[in-house]
């Protein structure tokens, strides 16, 4: 396997917001009201790349997926609390799953909070339906903190986002 997970270049944020926004809908993860407001934020690499670091996931050349990683006290932090980091929008390509590239971006994630100055934790939101992802997040060592379980869209109660956190 010759996975390489770098920084997203810009030529990149296009079609990594491709495959992100493509991921969500082919999964069936944007089915609510506001879906089209998170998918414009999914398709905004070169917006999340100048507020996180956006790492990708290139295989021989090609593009495979895409992570956003977001320092202890970062602007597009959801849930991270003083002294933790998060994982934000992690989707592989469909065409490209299966080959270890989810859990390449997940553990470079990792090791850059274990790399941040201060950082204790990593915390991640998930919807229930990304089994494939929590089976990653679980097999790297993160447990699940129901207690700070969020809905981002208050009005629709089926839109509960799942927690993870990882004590580094």
């Amino acid at each position: 396997m010759d996975i390489v997970i770098r920084r997203a270049e810009p030529g990149e944020y296009e079609p990594l917001g491709e495959i992100t926004a493509r991921a969500y809908l082919q999964d069936g993860l944007l089915d609510f009201g506001e879906s089209d407001e998170y998918l414009s934020e999914l398709k905004d690499v070169a917006g999340r790349a100048a507020a996180a670091e956006v790492l990708v996931a290139v295989e021989n050349g090609r593009l495979l997926g895409g992570v956003t990683f977001v320092p202890s006290g970062g602007p597009m932090a959801d849930i991270a609390r003083p002294s933790e980091a998060e994982i934000r929008m992690l989707a592989v390509a469909h065409d490209g799953r299966g080959r270890g590239a989810g859990e390449a971006l997940v553990r470079a994630c990792v090791d850059r909070a274990r790399a941040t100055e201060g950082c204790a934790r990593i915390v991640l939101s998930t919807q229930r339906t990304m089994h494939g992802a929590h089976r990653i997040y679980e097999r790297l060592g993160f447990v699940r903190t129901p207690e700070r379980d969020w809905n981002p869209i208050p009005h629709l109660d089926d839109i509960t986002l799942l927690t993870y956190e990882l004590t580094l």
